[in-house]
């Protein structure tokens, strides 16, 4: 597992001073430049920069990286992803997990919840967490089919906590969820 998570992307130039548009995965979008120092996935390999200013533009956030000082400067950067060392990152609460935690999980039925086969004591391998949906409504679980899976398709769970995602336990690998597997 690395140290690092990726909070964003670079978008491109912006003006000739070698600002640039970044595409924040943080909210508020701002929240990005917190996180300091970034590690730019380059074209050249792993730059580990600085940012000295940033600014809320009607086209959204754009920053300027220390030394960063020309446009050809800033264009050579690319569009590289913004990763930043995961112990900047605030503690949560006990029963909330950054999308990073949940990727990975294993996703079961839980037996006598949703399923239609009440018969059955063992939990209903869906898959595991490959990644997350932001909706609008509310956030999605993607959920692939892995080694052990009930079948081989891929599951879209709505991440609503006591309705759908009865439980989450990331120390023993697994999310518990109330969903019908024909779903």
């Amino acid at each position: 597992m690395s140290d690092r998570i990726a909070v964003g992307q670079l978008a491109g130039v912006f003006g000739v001073k070698g600002w640039v548009k970044v595409r924040s995965s943080t909210e508020p979008e701002k929240n990005i430049v917190d996180y300091q120092p970034w590690f730019l996935k380059t074209p050249h390999g792993l730059k580990e920069v600085v940012v000295d200013d940033f600014a809320l533009r009607p086209q959204g956030l754009v920053v300027h990286i220390k030394d960063y000082d020309d446009r050809d400067q800033a264009l050579a950067l690319g569009k590289a992803v913004i990763e930043v060392n995961k112990s900047l990152l605030p503690d949560l609460n006990q029963d909330d997990f950054y999308w990073h935690e949940l990727i990975g999980l294993k996703v079961h039925v839980v037996p006598g919840e949703s399923l239609a086969d009440q018969n059955n004591s063992d939990p209903v391998l869906l898959g595991e967490v490959k990644g997350l949906l932001e909706t609008g409504a509310n956030d999605v679980l993607v959920v692939k089919p892995c080694a052990d899976s009930i079948d081989d398709r891929e599951r879209l769970v709505p991440y609503l906590p006591g309705q759908f995602v009865l439980s989450i336990q990331p120390d023993k690998g697994f999310i518990e969820v109330d969903w019908d597997p024909d779903f």
